[in-house]
């Protein structure tokens, strides 16, 4: 399966997104329908509720009066983060049982208000944003559910703001205009990557970006945040570090659209352990890929061929290429990557040399990767011995 986290501010036509998504046969679990359910009358979860805010948010019938809770917890950050850890907990719970009941090809949707809030982004292979300006949400509340302006207004100011959810936003769905609008790009988002996603996880099929090279991307940064952070779910504890390297990490540099992301482990066995783990999250390993192009010692001329090992995998997602280099610790191959990318950062000649030897390769490469990667390795090997002598003058220091 896959879990697809969809949020948005109050407002912002989640639901549109949500029935779209069910229409098609998606596996929906709401958390705000749960975060009710573990508050209902005889609940652990209302009564400690009771004690930490009194009997005044309860109605006449024992159940949770809403309002009366809102206009308590929402006051304040330590008010609303007593209310947080009071059901962030309960929800959790309930989520794990319904997730473990998914069908094994379901394409998960977890709507989750707080999702940015909560920090969860990197648990899950895609992340939807729906959003609207804040005005117009307060419009909706105010006339569609009634709300009270002050209350809509004090409960977007809690919410994230809108630079929050862009930084950990695959898609962003813009719902400024009608209902059947933003359907219509569920719809399409759905047909066109969730459901070859789900199928490239199952089948461990990576996707590749066609061969060409794009102009110098300012979002690069932020999607290579992005997948970092996943990774570091997904890894956790057995990797030492994880980077965002390649060309899209050297801002101004022309690059193949393609994300590549570094994880540093204690050795390449930690690597074949963590294959399923990353498949099973969206990035399958890429058969046939053992090893960098060794290259010489600047300091002896020696090649030890051995200690240029590596692991890659790539990402099954259709809306975003990706490779992952899983190298040890102790690996040449490792510190060029990070060596290469921080001198084309610092050395505008390098990066502007860099950029030509790119054009070049792939006007004769005729499409082929295979032949654009091996057009530019003469160049690699005389960036390594540069690269040495850069880090030895202490002039990138």
């Amino acid at each position: 399966m896959i879990r697809l986290g969809l949020s948005g501010g109050i407002g912002a036509g989640k639901s549109t997104v949500a029935k779209t998504f069910i229409d098609r046969g998606g596996y929906h679990i709401d958390a705000d329908k749960i975060a009710r359910e573990v508050v209902e009358p005889g609940t652990p979860g209302l009564a400690a509720l009771v004690e930490a805010f009194g009997e005044e948010i309860l109605a006449e019938d024992g159940s949770l009066d809403r309002p009366a809770l809102a206009a308590k917890a929402f006051v304040d950050d330590e008010q609303r983060q007593k209310l947080n850890s009071i059901t962030h907990p309960l929800v959790g719970k309930r989520t794990q049982e319904l997730l473990k009941a998914a069908p094994d090809d379901a394409i998960v949707i977890q709507d989750i208000p707080l999702l940015v809030e909560g920090n969860m982004a990197p648990f899950f292979h895609l992340v939807v944003i729906v959003h609207a300006d804040a005005e117009t949400r307060v419009q909706r509340l105010t006339t569609a559910r009634g709300m009270p302006e002050d209350d809509a207004r004090a409960r977007i100011a809690a919410q994230a703001d809108d630079d929050q959810r862009r930084a950990v936003a695959d898609v962003w769905l813009d719902n400024s205009g009608s209902r059947d609008d933003l359907a219509a790009a569920a719809a399409a988002l759905w047909d066109e990557r969730l459901v070859p996603f789900e199928r490239n996880v199952r089948s461990q099929t990576v996707v590749r970006a066609p061969l060409e090279l794009a102009e110098p991307d300012p979002g690069w940064a932020a999607e290579g945040a992005r997948l970092v952070n996943r990774l570091w779910a997904i890894v956790g504890d057995k990797a030492s570090a994880i980077d965002h390297i390649g060309s899209t990490a050297v801002p101004g540099l022309i690059a193949k659209p393609t994300i590549d992301v570094q994880i540093t482990v204690a050795e390449l066995s930690v690597a074949d352990a963590l294959a399923d783990a990353l498949a099973d999250g969206g990035f399958p390993r890429v058969a046939g890929v053992d090893g960098d192009n060794p290259k010489a010692d600047p300091a002896t001329g020696s090649v030890d061929e051995g200690s240029w090992g590596k692991r890659l995998h790539g990402s099954a997602d259709p809306g975003r290429s990706a490779n992952v280099h899983l190298r040890a610790t102790d690996s040449p191959g490792r510190a060029f990557a990070l060596d290469f990318r921080d001198w084309l950062r610092a050395d505008a000649a390098a990066r502007a040399e860099y950029a030509e030897v790119k054009r070049k390769a792939l006007a004769s490469a005729d499409g082929d990767l295979g032949r654009y990667i091996e057009a530019k390795e003469p160049w690699f090997e005389g960036a390594y011995r540069r690269i040495a002598v850069w880090k030895s003058d202490g002039s990138h220091s």
